[in-house]
């Protein structure tokens, strides 16, 4: 059985193969990962917390696989996730403000939540190494 005519002639809807990536659509995606890495990285605080209660060999446990090169790449790209959902977050709250909707200014806005992120990042981590001893 055969689609009626009407069925076979409507448009099929866009698909991502038609748009372009644009900085304001790649924010709102990093955005939305950013949140959903934010879960993970509470776990692991929450971890952190636990064992912090739980006496010295716990917390020295934790402490040593956080201290590992891998875990401090976790660590970096948590406070990365969280320095740059934050900076979003600041971004929508300004656009529910009614500013920064024209389009020049959104894409410096993008522009400005990724380069802002990283920046923090990296000085947060040169901070910590710098006055907490981290290495």
């Amino acid at each position: 059985m055969s689609k009626p005519t009407a069925t076979r002639a409507r448009p099929l809807s866009p698909h991502l193969s038609v748009y372009r990536f644009i900085p304001t659509m790649v924010m709102s995606i990093l955005h939305r990962i950013t949140g959903a890495a934010l879960y993970f990285g509470t776990i692991l605080l929450v971890i952190w917390l636990v064992a912090a209660a739980s006496g010295p060999e716990a917390f020295d446990q934790v402490n040593g696989i956080y201290g590992s090169w891998f875990g401090r790449l976790i660590l970096f790209g948590y406070t990365w996730a969280l320095l740059h959902h934050m900076l979003g977050g600041i971004r929508h709250l300004i656009w529910d403000t009614g500013h920064g909707l024209e389009k020049q200014t959104a894409t410096k806005f993008a522009y400005a939540t990724i380069i802002g992120s990283v920046t923090l990042t990296v000085l947060i981590w040169v901070a910590g190494y710098a006055f907490g001893g981290g290495a």
